[in-house]
């Protein structure tokens, strides 16, 4: 068995219940409940929290339970999950023991003022690296997945993931989203890049990038810090399978999983050529 046979058959086998999740999170989008802020969270953006954050990570739940049975799984929402203690481990297991990943509505924040670009995403990764990274847009109906080694596919929703064709990116322009506590960075980005720092740029009426625009062309390059196993980590490997150049923030290759504690990278570097990669690099480490 090929070793990207097992994650094939994993997302094939989720493929129905992820489409019922992402036609969920679309109609229901005007109409969503929000719950009051999540504790503990790093910033308000993460700790938005709706009723599609809880009702999609449980229909992921119940189909994983119900179809594998064994398989690792850490959802963004396990501590307030049903059934979290129904899973063998939410721990990276050895290499071919799957960890599956779920970021169920990938900016809630975005999703609860009705912006289009939120992304339900799943993963499955080894204590090596991510096996499989699958992000779906429900608004606009696409999805773009990647499996490890074996490059960068999208597609319709409507479609299964066997007629994906190869994700090709477009031409994007000089926009670099910043994540995490690197606002000394904004700055000097800005020489060179029109950058997107939520904390002061987001907008609920004007929309703008957040970090999985590397694959849509709304984005040249990504600074992320961290860069979380739900999210950021795991656009991370889907653009570094579609061409992209990802590194650490000092230009070296990135890190196993199991060398990366607390579900996440310390930080990532993404840009869509080299040239902009080695930029980004510059910065930082000029300004680090």
């Amino acid at each position: 068995m090929s070793p990207t046979s097992i994650p094939q058959q994993i997302l094939d086998t989720l493929w129905p219940f992820l489409q019922v999740a992402a036609a969920y999170a679309r109609d229901l989008q005007a109409r969503m409940r929000a719950h009051p802020a999540k504790t503990g969270a790093d910033n308000p953006f993460a700790a938005a929290l709706t009723d599609a954050d809880l009702s999609i990570q449980t229909l992921l739940e119940v189909a994983v339970l119900g179809t594998f049975p064994t398989l690792r799984f850490y959802g963004e929402e396990y501590a307030a999950s049903y059934n979290t203690p129904y899973f063998r481990s939410r721990e990276l297991g050895p290499p071919g023991d799957y960890l599956l990943l779920l970021d169920p509505i990938d900016g809630t924040r975005f999703y609860l003022d009705g912006h289009p670009n939120y992304h339900l995403i799943v993963s499955l990764a080894d204590a090596e690296d991510y096996a499989a990274v699958l992000a779906i847009n429900p608004p606009q109906a696409t999805y773009a997945y990647a499996l490890r080694g074996a490059g960068a596919y999208a597609g319709s929703l409507a479609q299964p993931l066997t007629a994906a064709v190869p994700l090709r990116l477009a031409p994007p322009p000089p926009v670099v989203y910043l994540g995490g506590p690197l606002s000394h960075l904004a700055v000097p980005l800005r020489q060179h890049f029109r950058v997107i720092y939520l904390p002061t740029d987001y907008s609920p009426t004007v929309v703008v990038p957040n970090h999985t625009g590397i694959l849509d062309g709304s984005l040249t390059g990504s600074v992320l810090a961290p860069a979380h196993w739900i999210d950021g980590a795991a656009i991370a490997f889907l653009a570094q399978e579609a061409g992209c150049v990802v590194t650490t923030l000092t230009g070296a290759p990135l890190p196993p999983l199991h060398a990366c504690p607390a579900y996440h990278r310390p930080g990532v570097i993404i840009g869509t050529t080299p040239a902009v990669h080695q930029r980004l690099l510059e910065i930082i480490t000029a300004h680090a």
